[in-house]
């Protein structure tokens, strides 16, 4: 019982799990919505990402526990799974409730995000365009924020782009800690087969690509701060590209690929990029 929420919590991908809620959370409060709605979407943009983070590490299981993966805790103690499927199915429910919440449009966009997810986990993440599944499971993140009951629009389509882009960006850098495991186990998505130098070009490559479509767009608007800001996710990339080189099994890479993407919804807001 002691070691239930240690066991929920290492198998719910924490790191992605708070940093994709809190990137979300962000994207509702530029695009104006109340404080209550902000925090009902950040409440179901985490439920959702529970649901992935636990169905990986439930999928995953024989997988890592043939690797011999120590920091899995369903591969080192596999009669722990019946708790994460507890606690899956709850994640689930609640996911569905609160997006519903949001309006039926959120709820649907919400959907592709989470079914992005879970596409990812049941086997497109061995497959040469694993990439795609962040590109859309991100690139929906502003649109859930936009067409959020009161007010429900959709996002611009560059904003979505841009999203999309930050997506693949940290496909890239969340994979680089498991690169090594993974190729042994056979698994060759997109990063496994450019390698850890390509994974962290392609990575930065995307980043500043995201950052450019957003300058062009409404960076007019206010070009000091943007100037700024973009030379911020300039240096978070090549602290990516560091942490990588440093410490390929850290999660550096991947921290800094989620701060360059809140630098870049702060170049929104700054601009007022989504309403």
């Amino acid at each position: 019982m002691l070691a239930r929420p240690s066991v929920l919590i290492r198998t719910s991908h924490p790191v992605p799990c708070v940093a994709v809620t809190a990137l979300s959370a962000a994207l509702f409060a530029v695009a104006g919505k109340p404080p209550a709605v902000c925090l009902l979407g950040a409440a179901a943009v985490l439920a959702g990402q529970l649901t992935i983070g636990w169905s990986n590490d439930l999928i995953d299981a024989r997988r890592d526990s043939a690797a011999g993966r120590r920091d899995k805790p369903l591969a080192l103690e596999p009669e722990l799974a019946h708790q994460v499927r507890i606690a899956l199915g709850v994640a689930v429910v609640l996911a569905v409730l609160l997006s519903l919440a949001l309006g039926w449009r959120a709820a649907a966009l919400h959907g592709v995000t989470v079914a992005g997810g879970w596409a990812y986990n049941l086997g497109l993440k061995a497959t040469p365009w694993s990439a795609l599944a962040y590109f859309v499971a991100f690139a929906a993140l502003p649109a859930i924020a936009t067409s959020a009951s009161p007010q429900a629009q959709m996002a611009p389509a560059w904003t979505m782009l841009a999203a999309g882009l930050v997506g693949v960006a940290a496909h890239f850098g969340n994979v680089l800690p498991d690169l090594q495991d993974d190729l042994a186990a056979g698994v060759l998505g997109l990063p496994q087969r450019l390698g850890a130098r390509g994974s962290v070009l392609a990575a930065i490559a995307a980043l500043l690509i995201a950052a450019g479509i957003i300058d062009v767009r409404v960076g007019f608007r206010n070009p000091a701060l943007t100037a700024v800001g973009t030379a911020a996710v300039l240096a978070l990339a090549l602290v990516a590209l560091g942490c990588a080189v440093r410490r390929p099994r850290g999660q550096g890479a991947f921290l800094a690929t989620m701060a360059a993407a809140a630098v870049d919804v702060s170049i929104l807001a700054v601009n007022h990029g989504l309403g």
